[in-house]
């Protein structure tokens, strides 16, 4: 594989940037919500102009909730950095990575309230849809997943279910509820997949065509994706 191009000074003071304009924003929006103004609030906030906080967040509230959620997938994945996914069964390892990403949202749970109730509005929804997916993908592949077939997207699908009600559930109910949800869902999961394998059911061409729409979430408009 290679090498990943080094990145400029511009692109490393963007990066910097942005983290920066995001933890100024965790402050603020638990009070002022998940907005353009909480973004222009965020910039100034780390010295930066209006028109250079539009520089760097050109979409505003979506570009910090794009960092938001990317910021808590790199979280828990350092979180998981010491599980072995091998010596575990694979509900196992989905519910350890389940537990490890709701955790890392909590750590910032009033922000996170307030960004899921952006991501829920109608406009936001296609947003949320890619972020969730991204989410799944991730901890997908650190569970040592290698499908590349129809497999690939149902097990992705799946999973995006599971965190989004799982995340709902913690916020309204808290941790033992959203790890209960979570383990009724992986369960329901492995029956369905248990059946599947002895009946040896085929997907029909419908549901290949609606997981091949549900992978193609992920590559929507964001350039951040």
């Amino acid at each position: 594989m290679a090498e990943a191009a080094p990145k400029t000074p511009r692109q490393d003071w963007a990066d910097a940037a942005e983290q920066r304009v995001l933890d100024a924003a965790l402050r603020i929006a638990p009070r002022e919500g998940w907005t353009s103004r909480t973004a222009t609030m965020a910039g100034k906030a780390c010295g930066l102009s209006s028109g250079e906080t539009e520089l760097l967040l050109p979409q505003g509230a979506a570009d910090l909730a794009t960092l938001l959620s990317h910021r808590h997938d790199a979280q828990a994945l350092e979180a998981l950095a010491d599980v072995d996914p091998k010596a575990l069964k694979i509900r196992e390892r989905i519910a350890r990575a389940v537990e490890a990403r709701l955790a890392v949202a909590a750590a910032d749970e009033a922000a996170v309230r307030r960004w899921a109730g952006f991501l829920a509005l109608p406009a936001n929804a296609p947003l949320g849809a890619r972020l969730t997916w991204r989410s799944a993908d991730v901890l997908w592949r650190w569970a040592g997943d290698t499908a590349t077939d129809e497999n690939h997207y149902s097990k992705r699908a799946l999973l995006a279910g599971i965190l989004a009600g799982a995340l709902a559930i913690r916020l309204s109910s808290g941790p033992q509820a959203a790890l209960a949800f979570t383990d009724r869902r992986i369960a329901d999961v492995m029956a369905f997949e248990k059946w599947k394998a002895t009946t040896k059911l085929k997907p029909s061409r419908m549901l290949e065509k609606a997981a091949g729409a549900l992978g193609r979430i992920r590559y929507g408009l964001s350039t951040r994706d």
